[in-house]
C-alpha cells in the first residue's frame, strides 16, 4: 500500500471521530452558530492530529436477522440477570461466593472484542476486569457462584455472547472464525472466592 493509499485511509477512518468532536463541542457550547461549526472543526483537526489513536483493526458488517437475534437475547439476559442479582441481594440465608473466570475468545477484530465485553458488562451479575488484546482473553468477575459446573456454564455463556455479537456485526473472516477452536491460554483455572474454603 502506497503512502498516499495510506493517508487517505486514515483520513476515512478520522472522518466519523471529527464529526463527533465537533458535535460535542457545539453541544458543550449549547448554541449552533457558524464560529462555533468552525472553531470546533478546527480544535478537532487538532486533537486528532496532536493526539492521535491507534487505528482499530477489523472493520464491521451489518446482519439484520444476527443483530434482532443479538439484541432479543440481549434484553432477555439483562431481565434475567437483574432479577437473580436481586432475588440474591433480598434472599435470607448465606449469600453465595463470587468468582474470577478467564475465557479464551475466538474474534481478532479490536471492534468485535469491544462490542463482547461491552455486552458483558451491561449484564448484571458480572463485570469484565481485563482483556487481553494479544492473547483474546476476557477475564470475569462472577458475582454469584454455586459450583465449578456454575462456572463452567458462565464460561459457555460468554462464548455464546461472542458468538451472537460476531455473526450480527463480524465480516465474512470473522463468522467463519468461529468454527476454529478458541486460542489456548496459560491462566489458572478458575477459582471460587476463598469464602468457599471456609
Amino acid at each position: 500500500m502506497t503512502a498516499p493509499d495510506v493517508a487517505l485511509r486514515r483520513l476515512r477512518d478520522q472522518v466519523p471521530l471529527l464529526v463527533a468532536l465537533v458535535l460535542v463541542w457545539n453541544l458543550l457550547w449549547g448554541t449552533w452558530s457558524w464560529a462555533n461549526l468552525i472553531s470546533g472543526t478546527v480544535i478537532a483537526i487538532a486533537v486528532t492530529w496532536l493526539l492521535p489513536l491507534p487505528p482499530v483493526t477489523g472493520g464491521a458488517a451489518f446482519h439484520p436477522a444476527a443483530v434482532l437475534r443479538y439484541l432479543a437475547h440481549f434484553v432477555l439476559d439483562l431481565v434475567t440477570s437483574s432479577a437473580q442479582v436481586a432475588w440474591g441481594a433480598l434472599r435470607p440465608g448465606r449469600q453465595e461466593d463470587g468468582a474470577i473466570i478467564i475465557v479464551a475468545l475466538r474474534t481478532d477484530s479490536d471492534l468485535l472484542l469491544t462490542l463482547v465485553t461491552e455486552s458483558l458488562s451491561l449484564v448484571p451479575g458480572s463485570l469484565v476486569i481485563d482483556l487481553d488484546r494479544e492473547q483474546r482473553t476476557v477475564a470475569l468477575h462472577l458475582l454469584a457462584v454455586r459450583d465449578l459446573a456454575a462456572v463452567e456454564r458462565q464460561r459457555a455463556s460468554v462464548l455464546a455472547v461472542e458468538e451472537r455479537v460476531v455473526r450480527a456485526f463480524g465480516r465474512a473472516e470473522d463468522i467463519a472464525a468461529l468454527d476454529s477452536p478458541a486460542p489456548a491460554t496459560t491462566a489458572p483455572a478458575p477459582a471460587l472466592d476463598e469464602r468457599t474454603t471456609s
